[in-house]
């Protein structure tokens, strides 16, 4: 629990551009990991959802940005 919290806050001390950076890698990794698994080559399927989940987390901070700048304007 405290890991994720960490993470999150993290990433909303990030700006912007690196979290569409960290964001392009882990969609990425996310694609190739997705291949492993399919072809029965993934050595450890928690990684995968953990690179899920960091997809989501970066995401969901850049919608809340987004909704903040527009309820500001």
């Amino acid at each position: 629990m405290k890991d994720r919290e960490n993470q999150a806050s993290h990433l909303r001390q990030m700006s912007d551009e690196q979290l569409a950076a960290i964001l392009r890698e882990a969609c990425q990794t996310l694609f190739k990991m997705k291949m492993l698994k399919q072809s029965d080559r993934l050595d450890v399927p928690t990684e995968l959802r953990r690179n899920r989940r960091l997809v989501a987390r970066v995401k969901t901070i850049q919608t809340q940005r987004k909704t903040a700048a527009a309820a500001k304007a």
